[in-house]
């Protein structure tokens, strides 16, 4: 699966030590939503975001190391031109992030991740 990745998993030396099979495949841009940091870095409604294209088989290796089991992550996939992209967005509350972050709607932080990026049609597309 290809993966769009905007923070530690940009760095090829961190990746290796992540996963076992991995290949970047190009940069791109994630429209839609803005990187903000924290402990580590996640992404928020709006803006844009530059980053790189993972490809790897290791998707259960990157879900244990983003902590999607445990809530700290949540995996969505957005379109990139005919194809589809994963992206780990991150709860702000428990990455401490300190500028407020507001997902709009009601549930869970996935419900409203998963909700937002539907409605708002996030997509990536190839970096010029």
């Amino acid at each position: 699966m290809i993966v769009f990745v905007y923070g530690t998993l940009t760095d090829p030396t961190h990746v290796g030590s992540v996963i076992d099979t991995f290949d970047f495949v190009g940069d791109a841009v994630l429209s839609g939503l803005h990187r903000v940091d924290g402990q580590y870095p996640t992404l928020a409604p709006g803006g844009e975001t530059e980053g790189r294209l993972l490809e790897t088989p290791d998707m259960a290796m990157l879900d244990a190391y983003e902590g999607v089991g445990r809530g700290l992550y949540v995996r969505v996939v957005v379109p990139m031109g005919e194809t589809e992209v994963a992206v780990y967005v991150g709860d702000p509350t428990r990455l401490g992030v300190k500028k407020p972050v507001s997902w709009p709607g009601d549930g869970t932080f996935e419900q409203r991740v998963r909700r937002y990026v539907h409605e708002e049609a996030v997509c990536a597309n190839p970096a010029e």
